[in-house]
């Protein structure tokens, strides 16, 4: 399958270790290159900044989906490819989802696991079919990797599921795998 169009899922903070931006702007440099348009939430803030940025910055295309809310607040970004206004949050994901190839998780807070949880559940669910990847960045995620794993021993998932997640360490393995 080839990928044109990635789901990308993260903070609307930076965080605290630096490479959590350095591999979002990594991540966007290579989206670019490989000319796989970024499909995200819209925002200029963030994580989600860093890596609107980097693939502009680098010729690539960028899609944003925004709901009304967060047009209040003044958050969304001015200088991607497209920006769609959407209703609410569940608007926002249902779009994003449906116009994206594959999806990867960068670090991120509750807005982000909401977002890899509904995604997970969506593709057990077979809504739909979707690659994940989490990119877990300086062991950002060992522990929902553990928790994950924890899930499986006592018998809460489905192996099939579970065979659809891939978690990687650095950017660049993303494309060996697509």
């Amino acid at each position: 399958m080839t990928i044109h169009s990635i789901a990308v899922f993260c903070g609307s903070k930076n965080g605290t270790n630096p490479v959590f931006q350095e591999h979002a702007s990594t991540l966007g440099a290579l989206l670019a290159e490989r000319q796989i348009k970024l499909i995200y939430g819209g925002g200029s803030a963030g994580l989600m900044g860093v890596i609107a940025d980097s693939v502009m910055q680098h010729g690539g295309e960028v899609m944003g989906f925004i709901p009304k809310l967060l047009l209040e607040w003044e958050v969304q970004h001015r200088g991607i490819t497209e920006l769609i206004i959407c209703d609410d949050m569940h608007e926002r994901k249902r779009r994003i989802y449906s116009v994206s190839d594959a999806a990867i998780i960068l670090p991120g807070g509750f807005g982000t696991l909401d977002e890899l949880f509904e995604i997970v559940t969506w593709n057990q669910l077979t809504i739909h079919d979707k690659q994940i990847f989490i990119l877990n960045s300086a062991g950002f995620y060992d522990h929902l990797a553990a928790h994950i794993e924890l899930m499986k021993k006592e018998g809460f998932l489905y192996e099939e599921a579970i065979k659809r997640i891939t978690f990687i360490r650095e950017p660049e393995e993303l494309f060996s795998l697509l």
